[in-house]
């Protein structure tokens, strides 16, 4: 079978096409025929060193595929099940612990190879009507907004959301606030995928590059009372605005780091004085995967895939990604 293993982690260039034997199962492992993968900043951290991992490590951390084979004692899956990864696979439910946070695509192999076996609980089924490659956008970006909007947000109908950027978790927070009744709030610095943003039913959408201080035209938007919820995946460079954006009382899901992860800003006062509550998030637990699952089942939302790339071009996928010439999320065709 093929797989992209990252020889050693530092560099694009380590990604390289291998072969190996399809696994043999242990008795509560099932075989997953792995059709797809998509791609998380996560991922890309791994690949250029700055989290580290073993070398030869197989890469990525979502899946969509279907089982080709079970092990003798497995109750929960049978042949022909289409499944997607859960990417703390030992995170089943109830809080987060430390003994449970070992990650598929760093402590683990993950899912850039055509073949992989897997405990069965690491798994859930995929939502009906989906195809492969669109399940394999949930995992991490879905999870992580399912659980900063639902589980820790408890998101509401005529509640407002901010949301920042264009990639695969704001774009997705985007889908799932509009499907639940909410108003949002989109920046980006580019008027394109602003557009873009307002086609997908963003109600006010900001150009940040033209406004620095956006927050406030957040505050402005919203007649002074800022937003029930923002989804900040910025770090460093937004926080500030971010918390400026957000009502008395409002909710801060801190999610990425993209813009840097040092505040050299002091805000606390300010937090304290708006009463806000800021919620770390790394995604969720398996039964919170089933219960977005359970969720999109009935849902009219559909993953924005800007570009799908095959197992053999994963290191221009990660180039793309590095250019933010992507919208939404990019895919990754493993076994067609």
């Amino acid at each position: 079978m093929k797989q992209v293993q990252l020889l050693k982690p530092g560099g694009l260039d380590n990604l390289k096409i291998s072969d190996s034997n399809i696994p043999n199962l242990r008795e509560h492992e099932v075989l997953v025929r792995v059709k797809a993968s998509s791609l998380n900043y996560h991922d890309l951290l791994v690949a250029l060193g700055h989290i580290p991992t073993e070398d030869k490590r197989v890469p990525l951390s979502d899946c969509g595929g279907e089982i080709i084979k079970i092990g003798n004692k497995v109750s929960r899956w049978e042949v022909g099940n289409e499944v997607m990864s859960c990417c703390f696979p030992n995170w089943i439910s109830g809080q987060p612990k430390p003994e449970l946070l070992s990650f598929i695509g760093d402590n683990e192999d993950g899912y850039a190879t055509e073949y992989i076996a897997i405990p069965e609980s690491a798994l859930t089924r995929t939502p009906s009507g989906w195809s492969a490659l669109q399940s394999a956008t949930l995992p991490c970006a879905g999870l992580t907004v399912w659980r900063a909007l639902i589980d820790e947000g408890n998101l509401q109908a005529g509640d407002t959301v901010l949301v920042q950027g264009s990639g695969g978790v704001s774009v997705f927070a985007l889908q799932l606030a509009k499907a639940k009744g909410a108003n949002v709030i989109a920046t980006s610095s580019s008027s394109e995928k602003l557009d873009k943003l307002s086609s997908l039913g963003a109600d006010t959408v900001i150009n940040y590059k033209e406004n620095p201080e956006w927050g406030r035209e957040v505050l402005s938007a919203t007649q002074g009372q800022g937003v029930d919820h923002v989804v900040e995946v910025g770090g460093a460079n937004t926080f500030g605005e971010s918390i400026r954006s957000v009502k008395m009382g409002g909710h801060v899901a801190l999610i990425g780091i993209l813009g840097g992860a040092s505040i050299n800003e002091i805000l606390l006062p300010r937090i304290f004085l708006k009463q806000i509550r800021i919620s770390g998030i790394a995604m969720a637990s398996r039964a919170s995967q089933e219960a977005m699952v359970d969720y999109l089942d009935n849902s009219s939302i559909r993953p924005i895939i800007s570009h799908t790339f095959d197992l053999e071009s994963l290191s221009e996928a990660f180039k793309l990604q590095m250019s933010n010439g992507h919208f939404g999320k990019i895919g990754i065709t493993v076994c067609n």
